[in-house]
């Protein structure tokens, strides 16, 4: 669904390959609203830093995204080209150069082709139009298999507003923060502050519970934007009547963008939710819970739909709970209930973990008994085809 206030228009740029899209300009009405989160790696990428460093100045008009390359590990050649893509962008939008964010997203530790881009930038323009989300998903694609959009409607007092987003990746996915490029905007009237609000408890409920092989990239960023063209009466607490319906929206939209992406994880064939519950704090949930999403004995087992269940007892235990008494832990696939009181649970079978091991969506679930926390982190199983693509990647 669109949303009143951005265009997108995309471009086949040739940035790394010749024939697919590769290039993507957003553009948004006076006004709008911007936050963004930025990965924590500390080779964060040149068009990272760059786009904080802008957004902090004042009120984005537009995002360059280009797919290809990452210009990241690029020193300071990559920020002078990632500003220079800016410049040229601010030219055609017609707008400052620090009004306009830019992300990048491929191969790592190689310069950007800046002139393509530049010469890409007006077919961007002529391109640009609101109906264009499900163009601009397949723009921003590296090993992705399908582009990845959602939409939903928040119903608020002044009427109805739209939330809509894309997302890229595949691979490479251990969020810090938030995730890959991620890029949502809403049409509801929204100020700074709260919007931050929103980001900030979508990102954690969403992108940063999710894994598909543990790396943390180094252009991980999501971007929320909110452009006030449906009306109404400004949403600028958590204390307004539109806040919590419209919270809802971009959190169903930015969970099922980072289902997606683990879904399509890089050779995936089997789609893992793992529920921790009754811990302690949320903080010790997410580690256990990590610790089995992460675990490469884990996710081999689950490609193999072998039930080698002592491989989640040793993920549990090595999750750095210190005090964890592990004869209160009780573990499950699906309803199967697999162990208790420290070891195999009596009534377990074998072939019930075959079973369950065998379907396409599995549920892990680890009752801690401990606590009233709980989290619930997304991941995939590890495949051969996970280290052909990866082993091939630039070739």
């Amino acid at each position: 669904m669109l949303v009143r206030g951005v265009k997108l228009g995309v471009a086949e740029a040739g940035i790394r390959k010749a024939g697919r899209k590769d290039l993507l300009l957003m553009t948004l009405a006076e006004g709008a609203s911007v936050s963004g989160v930025f990965t924590q790696n500390r080779f964060c990428a040149a068009p990272v830093q760059v786009a904080k460093e802008h957004l902090a100045s004042g009120f984005p008009r537009a995002l360059l995204v280009n797919t290809g390359n990452a210009n990241a590990g690029t020193g300071e050649a990559g920020i002078a080209g990632a500003r220079e893509c800016c410049d040229a962008a601010a030219r055609l939008v017609g707008c400052e150069s620090r009004r306009v964010l830019p992300f990048s997203t491929g191969v790592i530790m190689e310069l950007l082709p800046v002139e393509r881009i530049v010469a890409g930038l007006p077919a961007c323009v002529a391109d640009l139009r609101e109906d264009n989300w499900t163009r601009a998903a397949e723009a921003i694609m590296t090993t992705d298999s399908v582009p990845k959009a959602r939409s939903q409607r928040a119903r608020l007092a002044g009427g109805v507003a739209t939330v809509t987003g894309i997302a890229k990746g595949a691979g490479m996915i251990r969020p810090d923060m938030a995730t890959l490029l991620a890029f949502v905007a809403t049409d509801a009237p929204v100020a700074q502050g709260a919007l931050r609000q929103l980001l900030a408890d979508a990102a954690g409920r969403s992108f940063n519970r999710i894994s598909v092989d543990g790396d943390t990239s180094t252009n991980d960023s999501f971007v929320l934007i909110a452009t006030g063209a449906s009306g109404g009466t400004m949403i600028d607490s958590p204390g307004h009547p539109g806040f919590a319906a419209l919270r809802e929206a971009v959190l169903e939209v930015s969970q099922g963008l980072a289902q997606a992406i683990v879904r399509d994880g890089e050779g995936a064939t089997k789609f893992i939710t793992v529920c921790v519950e009754k811990g302690r704090t949320d903080t010790e949930c997410a580690n256990v819970a990590y610790s089995i999403a992460h675990s490469p004995l884990v996710k081999t087992a689950f490609s193999a739909s072998d039930p080698n269940l002592g491989r989640l007892l040793a993920a549990i235990g090595n999750a750095g709970v210190r005090d964890l008494e592990v004869g209160r832990v009780e573990l499950y696939l699906d309803e199967v209930l697999v162990s208790k009181d420290g070891g195999r649970a009596p009534a377990y079978r074998e072939e019930d973990g075959k079973r369950v091991m065998a379907k396409s969506e599995i549920t892990v679930r680890v009752v801690l008994n401990r606590g009233l926390a709980a989290t619930t982190v997304w991941t995939c199983d590890l495949s051969h085809d996970y280290v052909t693509i990866n082993a091939q990647y630039r070739t």
